[in-house]
């Protein structure tokens, strides 16, 4: 058991990470995203001095550069429109956060393993939205377990109570929505490029059981979470290796434990609808499309409704088009939809510059690993869907991949070193 006790505190960083919170006894503005991130940097300091060297990818270096650009253009936007909104003029402090809090996860991952590579990350990653899901039932179904996490921490729970909304530590909303859909596709890149884990039948059925939970609570939690869920299954359908002339061994087995673990996540599903009322309830709310549709022949749900009703607002004067409002916090414009929240803080100048970016960090690791080709591009595909439901990004992942061994591997031709001068 105590063998245990590393993969466990490594778990929680990982969650601290991925899904931050602040805790009733500290600072508000203070979370754990920060706090690793404080922390990363150290370590890379301390890291520099001891090799009396800074080595940084030039794929991460032009990251850098377009986030200042973007950072600036919103400045630029709340300068000239006379606002203090700085809610994304501050970007590049965002991403250097980010970067840090990632290369506190990878170092305490690569202490504990040895190495840090997609597959760790991603079982670690499937692990903690696994048990985030959990973690929400729990604390819907157990007040002294919700009173318990709601003494500690810190997380708007009095909004998602109040909206009547399940919420784990740290997971709710959309935000957990994008970040379930990310591993979901990992979880198949996984299944399906990876040859040890395709060997393993445990190691299968493990990061299947996580990944029909995720789909299925992660939909109770946010209802985004069903991008990830079409898009991993289509992601593991087209990679299996099911559909070629010459089907492997690996791939009919990997077919055969998906299809088992499909058919047993509905027969149970199918069974705790009829027989229990709160799981009732959990499945109208996450499937609420497919219900409507079955129900009254068409695909609709409350937030899309009222999204394409009252929220595709977009600038009126040709000013606001190109630099925007430099308004964007306080939901100064009764929007969610990221599209247009962005083109009206900084136009399509500022806009036009951020979607750069993450075209980019798409095609940058696409390139780099072949293997996992098509996972970047659903990344990049994913990023402007988001877009349609909420304002948001995904640089939290591409941080951890520059942070891997893996994928980021320096050489004398893809570095920038300053050797000796620390």
């Amino acid at each position: 058991m105590v063998r245990f006790i590393p993969y466990l505190v490594v778990g929680i960083i990982t969650s601290f990470y991925f899904f931050p919170i602040s805790f009733t006894f500290l600072p508000s503005s203070v979370n754990t995203k920060m706090i690793l991130a404080v922390i990363g940097i150290v370590l890379a300091g301390y890291r520099s001095i001891r090799e009396e060297n800074i080595n940084i990818p030039r794929q991460l270096l032009l990251a850098i550069g377009i986030a200042i650009i973007f950072s600036l253009i919103c400045f630029i936007s709340t300068d000239i429109n006379y606002t203090n909104d700085y809610s994304y003029a501050g970007y590049i402090v965002s991403f250097f956060v980010w970067l840090g809090g990632a290369y506190t996860v990878c170092d305490v991952i690569r202490y504990v393993h040895g190495q840090v590579d997609f597959k760790v990350i991603t079982l670690y990653l499937a692990g903690v939205c696994f048990t985030q899901c959990i973690l929400a039932m729990m604390i819907d179904s157990i007040p002294a377990f919700r009173i318990l996490v709601n003494t500690f921490v810190s997380q708007g729970q009095e909004f998602l109570d109040d909206v009547g909304r399940l919420y784990g530590i740290g997971a709710s909303l959309d935000p957990a929505g994008v970040r379930f859909s990310l591993v979901l596709v990992m979880i198949a890149g996984l299944l399906a490029n990876d040859k040890e884990i395709r060997q393993n039948n445990i190691a299968i059925a493990l990061l299947l059981i996580a990944f029909f939970t995720i789909s299925i609570v992660g939909n109770t939690i946010s209802r985004t979470t069903i991008i990830g869920m079409v898009c991993g299954i289509a992601y593991f359908v087209i990679s299996s290796g099911l559909f070629r002339l010459l089907v492997r061994y690996d791939s009919i087995k990997l077919g055969i434990l998906f299809g088992l673990l499909l058919l047993t996540a509905v027969v149970v599903s199918v069974y705790l609808y009829n027989v229990n009322d709160a799981f009732y309830g959990y499945m109208r709310f996450a499937f609420e499309g497919f219900f409507n549709l079955v129900e009254k022949g068409e695909w609709s749900t409350s937030s899309t409704d009222k999204l394409n009703r009252e929220m595709w607002i977009w600038p009126e004067d040709q000013r606001t088009w190109l630099i925007g409002s430099g308004l964007f916090d306080n939901f100064v414009y009764s929007t969610d939809i990221g599209y247009c929240r962005f083109i009206l803080y900084c136009g399509l100048i500022g806009f036009s510059v951020f979607a750069f970016l993450f075209i980019y960090l798409g095609a940058v690791f696409a390139l780099k690993e072949p293997k996992y080709r098509l996972m970047f591009l659903i990344f990049m595909f994913l990023t402007f869907v988001f877009w349609f439901k909420v304002a948001t990004d995904i640089f939290f992942i591409y941080a951890l991949f520059f942070c891997l061994d893996q994928f980021v591997v320096i050489n004398e031709k893809e570095e920038i070193s300053y050797e000796n001068n620390i």
